[in-house]
């Protein structure tokens, strides 16, 4: 395989004719979406912006993979579920996003759903690596500069390593082969709460750093959190003959490249 990788400063995904300029001079079988605008408070007041990427720069895809007779890859989020379910969502459970973001993320699947694209929508959900912005960076951050932290233990779901999600979003081109619009859920193995994760965080880093359990409505923001966001990830598993790392084996994993 081969690969060519773009950001906004080489594409704007935001702009259809951009895209079919550039997919023309660069034809491509497959286009793997990873873009999305993730600050979920923030889309409560900056909604163009968050509709634009998540929404309108999915279907432009969608649009330009079946001019151009592609396969879409488009990553989605667990938000798209309420999060008051008591056991792990399947594909095909009723949605019920809650915050503007969430909202967005559903209308962004539902805008590939409306295309006749060959497509894999992939729900995902707590996802961290060595680069960019997330939990476990900022953990380790916060580890060096407090004494202690508080952290919500009232919300539960499965930390995803993103290295392990590009990874099987590579074995499974190859050899996918289903027409129309599928939808499946990959997240690592294993449940936990932020403060379980940000605990082995700190211990797995050695850091001092003392995490306090505390509830959600002991530290309020803006948008709403799905209190459960466990996915079922038996039919990714089943349709593929993966196996799937648990979240603390992946954790490892990105702690050592972080901290060597």
């Amino acid at each position: 395989m081969s690969f060519i990788y773009t950001d906004v400063a080489e594409l704007d995904i935001t702009d259809i004719n951009k895209i079919d300029e550039f997919v023309t001079a660069n034809p491509v079988d497959a286009i793997i979406n990873c873009a999305a605008y993730t600050n979920v408070d923030k889309s409560e007041t900056e909604r163009e912006i968050a509709y634009k990427v998540n929404v309108t720069a999915v279907g432009n895809l969608a649009e330009i993979a079946v001019k151009h007779k592609a396969m879409l890859v488009h990553i989605s989020s667990d938000y798209v579920f309420g999060g008051t379910s008591y056991k792990p969502y399947n594909e095909d459970d009723p949605v019920n996003p809650q915050g503007y973001y969430a909202i967005t993320k559903f209308q962004g699947e539902e805008a590939i759903l409306k295309t006749d694209a060959k497509a894999m929508i992939i729900r995902t959900a707590w996802l961290y690596s060595e680069f960019g912005n997330n939990f476990v960076k900022t953990m380790l951050r916060l580890g060096k500069e407090k004494k202690e932290l508080n952290v919500v233990f009232d919300q539960v779901g499965s930390p995803t390593y993103a290295a392990d999600l590009a990874k099987v979003i590579l074995d499974i081109l190859p050899e996918y082969n289903t027409q129309g619009i599928t939808i499946y859920h990959y997240t690592n193995e294993g449940v936990c709460s932020w403060y379980d994760f940000a605990r082995k965080i700190m211990e797995l880093s050695g850091s001092p750093c003392k995490i306090n359990p505390i509830e959600t409505k002991d530290y309020p923001l803006p948008a709403p959190r799905p209190h459960f966001s466990v996915l079922n990830k038996s039919k990714i598993k089943c349709t593929f003959g993966i196996t799937i790392p648990h979240w603390e084996t992946s954790l490892i994993i990105c702690l050592k490249n972080l901290l060597t």
